[in-house]
């Protein structure tokens, strides 16, 4: 079984009678014409290959369909609630995904419709999933910049250096972390708040790691090596049950743009 993800760009006018197409996919199709309202809309089905073909679905259908039938129901929401000077929240556009997964879910042939991300922003999306059809997903990116250095007491500098090479400098090394975080929450439920949100995120972790050394400035990193790996887990400690009701899904830490580890553990709150 493999899954196939393909990222669909659209832009959308909310006062124009009729939506620019435009040509180029890569940016957004339709192009939307001075400031418009770009998303993006993230398709992923499971299937198995079709040995003639080597697909398990051309991705030119997940193209073709999704802008036939999911970018007018965007659309035709978006016109209709600028036009009116109402709010579209995050529960508002949790049932358009909905909607939007009724429609795409048998479009797709012999290949399953298994998750739909609909990215806000370059830092923020939500999404909804197959195996929990009535939760919405929400993540958000932060930073923050920190020094570590990965070096374990009970071995000998010889093997720390074989261990971790440069990462065990004496001095410590830096690095620009980003951290996703993402909860879970009924679609119909209505008591969550981005500021509420991010504000616990930085109160209760970026506080505290942020233009810190790690191994002297928190605690926890005296007796554990704050690799990647660990921070993450000190990450959803700090988090979880944080959030009410709301429970915590994931923590992703990235260390570097090319190395990252994500963590699910068991929410407080769950």
């Amino acid at each position: 079984m493999h899954k196939l993800a393909r990222q669909v760009r659209f832009s959308i006018n909310p006062f124009l009678a009729e939506q620019n197409e435009g040509f180029n996919s890569y940016a957004s199709r339709p192009a939307g014409n001075g400031l418009s309202i770009f998303l993006e809309l993230s398709v992923e089905v499971t299937g198995n290959v079709e040995p003639a073909t080597g697909f398990v679905i051309n991705v030119s259908d997940i193209d073709n369909n999704v802008r036939k039938f999911a970018v007018p129901i965007f659309t035709e929401q978006i016109q209709q609630d600028f036009r009116r000077a109402q709010h579209i929240g995050l529960f508002a556009l949790a049932e358009l995904l909905k909607s939007t997964w009724n429609i795409l879910a048998d479009k797709f042939e012999t290949a399953q419709l298994s998750k739909l991300s609909l990215k806000l922003n370059p830092f923020r999306k939500m999404a909804i999933d197959l195996k929990d059809f009535e939760m919405v997903y929400f993540s958000e990116k932060f930073e923050f910049a920190a020094m570590h250095k990965l070096w374990n007491d009970d071995f000998s500098e010889k093997q720390n250096l074989e261990v971790f090479g440069k990462c065990s400098n004496p001095a410590g090394h830096g690095h620009n972390y980003t951290v996703e975080v993402t909860i879970k929450t009924p679609i119909n439920k209505n008591d969550f708040h981005i500021c509420d949100f991010e504000k616990i995120v930085d109160n209760e972790l970026i506080k505290l790691v942020d233009h810190k050394n790690l191994n002297a400035d928190v605690s926890h990193f005296s007796k554990t090596i704050p690799t990647v790996e660990n921070i993450t887990v000190f990450a959803w400690n700090k988090l979880a049950g944080k959030f009410g009701k709301t429970a915590l899904h994931c923590v992703t830490v990235w260390e570097t743009d090319k190395t990252y580890c994500s963590y699910y553990g068991p929410d407080k709150s769950e």
